[in-house]
């Protein structure tokens, strides 16, 4: 055989794998398998090896087809009409109203707390909170609300994973959207339902049926409320389940965080490709319910880790792992939960293996950043500087909230106070002082 025939013959038998492979992928058994076996080579966690196989089977082809679809619709008209064009939005904005308003952000996103107690009374904390609803409208601040979580239906005695609770489930939806209009310009229902700390106990296909069950109730008493869901990045397993949902959602959102919890990909134009791919795949409107970048944080040397462990009565992670309960025991109880409630089986996997680890040592690892942007206080506003026109320009994106406007004493996912992951992403610092992403935010956004 000639060395172009051996050649072809190469060729013919890569691209028959390359076919072969994309055909396992197109059916759900092929995507379960693909998943279950990079899942268990590299030990990832159910809810992260879910998504492999769906995101190669949907993105690649989404971003393919992207540049030949129409990129604004009659329903992006609609919709931008219905909030009064793009959303200058953030998280959690506090109640300094002329700080907020003087960096050109016109929306904040918050969480709706739980409305009844066990008795089906008002709980005192939803009526705080329409009052607050209320002091921001009055501000000329609009509102995109996100609704309860699985576990506060569960909580108070509502659980999803019941069938005989759905009925219920749509009670409450349609309470939230009627008692909130003329308060609450959007709604978001619960947030990030892929992520182990939100979703579970639910597992991915309860959550699907959590989310479509109130979109299903709330769409035809919605009025002028945009109402849809999140996912935590591309989350093609998510959107690919809720498709046939998606004729009950305004819009379809996604969070994008680029730059912070991965050491890969780490480019100003993954945005455009996470962005576009959900346009494509979804032809829904897109909103960019949460984005932004860490504001400060570094590694931690190899000494200030076996310092961390030692704290705990360990000498390396090896040893740790050796007596996993033991060790977890002996720490903070912020962490314990975490690892009780989160972790499927193998602590010490979760603790050192996923990306709870930087939790747990509380670091930022030095790869997870985006060139040029670096983690200060400069770089965070860089970074808006240049991101935000970017997505202005972008037809089919409804509007994108920052995350988020202040910094936090404590990280909210391990406790620590140390921990850059959950404490410097604000655009003003704990004292309140406007930090030079604030004014980057203000400038770009009044341009």
């Amino acid at each position: 055989m000639s060395r172009k025939h051996r050649s072809l013959c190469r060729r013919t038998i890569i691209l028959g794998v390359i076919a072969a492979f994309a055909a396992a992928l197109a059916s759900e058994p092929g995507q379960r398998a693909f998943g279950a076996a990079v899942g268990g080579m590299f030990g990832l966690e159910k809810y992260v090896y879910s998504q492999l196989g769906p995101s190669l089977a949907y993105i690649p082809s989404s971003l393919v087809t992207y540049p030949f679809k129409v990129k604004i619709t009659a329903e992006v008209s609609a919709a931008k009409e219905k909030v009064g064009g793009f959303i200058k939005g953030v998280c959690h904005a506090n109640t300094d109203y002329e700080q907020i308003k003087g960096a050109g952000i016109e929306w904040n996103r918050c969480d709706i707390p739980f409305p009844f107690d066990y008795a089906g009374n008002l709980r005192d904390d939803y009526i705080r909170f329409k009052e607050k609803l209320k002091e921001y409208a009055d501000n000329g601040i609009k509102i995109m609300a996100v609704t309860p979580y699985p576990d506060a239906f569960i909580e108070y005695g509502v659980d999803p994973r019941l069938p005989e609770n759905e009925g219920r489930l749509k009670e409450i939806a349609i309470f939230l959207v009627q008692d909130l209009q003329g308060l609450a310009g959007a709604l978001q229902i619960s947030n990030e339902l892929g992520v182990p700390r939100f979703v579970l106990p639910l597992t991915t296909e309860e959550a699907i049926r959590f989310m479509a069950v109130q979109l299903e109730a709330i769409y035809p008493v919605r009025g002028d409320v945009l109402v849809g869901y999140n996912s935590a990045g591309p989350q093609a397993d998510i959107h690919k389940m809720m498709k046939p949902y998606l004729k009950y959602c305004d819009y379809v959102g996604i969070d994008v965080y680029i730059g912070c919890f991965t050491s890969f990909g780490n480019y100003l134009w993954v945005y455009d490709m996470m962005l576009d791919y959900l346009w494509s795949f979804t032809g829904k409107p897109v909103i960019l319910c949460e984005f932004g970048y860490i504001g400060d944080g570094a590694p931690k040397t190899p000494e200030e880790k076996r310092a961390a462990l030692a704290r705990y009565g360990a000498s390396s992670e090896a040893e740790a792992r050796r007596n996993i309960k033991d060790f977890v025991k002996r720490l903070p109880s912020s962490i314990q939960n975490q690892v009780t409630e989160n972790a499927s089986g193998d602590w010490g996997n979760f603790l050192f293996n996923s990306d709870f680890k930087d939790h747990f040592y509380a670091e930022l690892p030095a790869k997870n950043v985006i060139p040029a942007y670096p983690h200060t206080p400069e770089g965070q506003a860089a970074f808006y500087r240049d991101i935000l026109p970017r997505l202005m320009n972008k037809p089919y994106l409804l509007g994108a909230f920052i995350y988020c406007y202040g910094d936090s004493p404590r990280c909210y996912v391990c406790g620590q106070s140390d921990c850059p992951i959950e404490t410097r992403w604000g655009l003003t610092a704990m004292d309140g002082r406007e930090k030079p992403a604030y004014f980057a935010v203000r400038d770009a956004w009044a341009e």
